[in-house]
């Protein structure tokens, strides 16, 4: 009998028990599945926290955790603790070194997205990414009262086009008890889409928020006619927040320091990188658990290779004893378990890994359109082989501990076995 080549013959034994095999490869494909999607959407979530804002110097708001500032000015996440009034806005953008600032006052939303009070430097000024700056996938910015610009995911969701109407509605919520729906907004601009909380907002003037709230927060005061409401003056008493760009960044930290003291009323000015790096210390535990749970899920599907293997070497003692009788030595069988735990777990890491970036693809839009999640690098990379390599590596490792017991058993042990 020719003697076969030990790659050959691993091949034919997997086949020979391809139940068990089968069982063992879509155990390891489904945890480096679990891995590398927990590690996909764990750095596409970072990347996209890091690029949603870009250029910016300072935040300024009403004194709060910088974090808080940061998650509701940015991100839109949670409220503020109070306004900040227009007097001190002036203050600080008029100080000496302040290139340009971007007003925002939140509070209001239509449909479940929240509206944005602001000015037309928002589109000019506001970065993402690496210093990308917005764009306009249709229309233009909002140049009159009552026009409104939109995000591509609010076009996307409802359906939205240049020239239709909006109400937009007090509060947070997919359903507006308060509506000021006297003087509906004209969609004039759709943005392209940004990966930002920005896909996800309705922007319209300052001056439109001031009229919607004329009386209070249920805007009895803007029944009037928008004609009526444009010849007023509409500056607004207050802001949520504004963005800071200076024509130095060396001049942050002064500039800083003299917001942080202002003595007319408590605000506060926070670097946006600086409170990206708390954000991430405060999440970063239950980051790492995550990862190290995905990573103890591929251990699991390691050891099955091993479970699999020394729950067959028992019976395949015979197998072992013939295949010594024809001439293999015991490093061909040594090698011959090594070989075959190594092939089920390259099957099923290569397996696994083309079903991440398979579900990945699938998921991506969800991900960006309701979390704001851009998914990084949606084809295999280096990064993928390396976790393929490690995962075969780890399994053959794993099997030199059946591959040892094999070697040991001899010839006469395995013939010797009763039927």
């Amino acid at each position: 009998m020719a003697r076969l080549p030990v790659l050959n013959l691993a091949l034919r034994s997997i086949a020979n028990r391809r139940a068990t095999a089968i069982l063992t490869v879509l155990t390891v494909a489904i945890s480096v599945m679990l891995f590398l999607g927990v590690e996909k959407v764990r750095h596409g979530a970072r990347e996209s926290f890091e690029n949603t804002i870009s250029g910016v110097d300072l935040i300024v708001g009403a004194r709060s955790s910088p974090v808080n500032l940061l998650l509701y000015s940015v991100f839109h996440i949670g409220d503020a603790t109070n306004n900040i009034t227009w007097e001190s806005y002036e203050t600080v953008a008029g100080a000496p070194g302040v290139a340009w600032t971007v007003p925002i006052s939140l509070g209001d939303s239509h449909r479940g997205h929240r509206v944005i009070g602001t000015n037309p430097t928002l589109f000019e000024h506001y970065q993402y990414g690496r210093g990308r700056h917005l764009e306009f996938a249709s229309g233009r910015s909002f140049d009159s009262l009552f026009e409104a610009v939109i995000g591509a995911a609010v076009a996307r969701e409802l359906g939205y086009q240049t020239g239709e109407d909006i109400i937009v509605a007090h509060g947070m919520g997919d359903v507006g008890f308060i509506e000021h729906d006297s003087n509906p907004f004209t969609v004039v601009g759709v943005l392209a889409p940004t990966g930002t909380p920005l896909d996800q907002s309705v922007m319209v003037t300052l001056e439109a928020i001031e009229a919607i709230h004329l009386g209070g927060a249920t805007g009895s005061g803007a029944t009037l006619p928008a004609d009526e409401l444009r010849a007023m003056d509409l500056t607004p008493d207050q802001l949520t927040a504004f963005f800071v760009g200076l024509d130095s960044p060396v001049a942050a930290l002064r500039l800083q320091r003299a917001i942080n003291t202002y003595p007319e009323e408590p605000l506060q000015a926070v670097i946006p990188g600086v409170a990206l790096a708390q954000l991430w210390s405060i999440v970063g535990v239950a980051e790492r658990t995550l990862a190290a749970v995905a990573a103890f899920v591929v251990l699991t599907g390691l050891v099955s290779i091993l479970t699999a293997i020394l729950t067959s070497l028992n019976e395949r003692r015979r197998e072992m004893a013939i295949l010594r009788a024809l001439g293999a030595r015991p490093g061909h069988v040594f090698v011959l378990l090594v070989a075959e735990a190594a092939i089920v777990a390259l099957a099923g890491a290569v397996l696994g890994a083309l079903a991440t970036y398979g579900a990945l693809n699938v998921l991506s839009p969800v991900l960006e359109a309701r979390f704001g999640i851009v998914l990084p690098g949606l084809t295999p990379g280096l990064y993928d082989l390396a976790i393929v390599g490690a995962v075969t590596g780890a399994a053959a490792l794993l099997g030199l501990f059946p591959a040892w017991r094999a070697y040991r058993n001899s010839l006469a042990d395995g013939m010797t076995i009763k039927l």
